[in-house]
């Protein structure tokens, strides 16, 4: 097994339960970490045998354009997909961070993070 990660993929998405955040919107990083087999690829050089690291943010950047209300269902979502399209995919971790969030405080980000295991 081998490790990909895309760490600090940033967007600017309208999730949230506010009314005001579906309106004006904030910026989020994204970082998603993948397990899946590396041997093939360490051999032959090709492209064709890994994971693309750009079929990975893509993913990502059109998760993040659908608005949720939390920042779980969107994680979910990219998940999901992430198996469900890239079938050396066995388990996915994705932590999903609103930076500077409306909760009332001085608070830089909020993140949460979500793994889901190719059954």
């Amino acid at each position: 097994m081998g490790v990909i990660k895309l760490k600090n993929i940033r967007t600017f998405s309208y999730h949230g339960c506010l009314i005001e955040e579906g309106k004006i919107g904030s910026d989020y990083t994204v970082d998603l970490k993948i397990k899946t087999n590396l041997q093939k690829s360490a051999e032959t050089d090709h492209l064709l045998d890994t994971v693309d690291y750009v079929h990975l943010n893509k993913i990502v950047t059109e998760e993040m354009a659908i608005r949720s209300h939390l920042l779980e269902h969107v994680a979910k979502r990219i998940n999901i997909r992430v198996l469900a399209e890239i079938e050396t995919v066995e388990k996915t971790t994705v932590w999903v961070s609103k930076i500077n969030p409306p909760i009332g405080g001085d608070v830089e980000s909020v993140t949460i993070k979500m793994t889901e295991i190719r059954k």
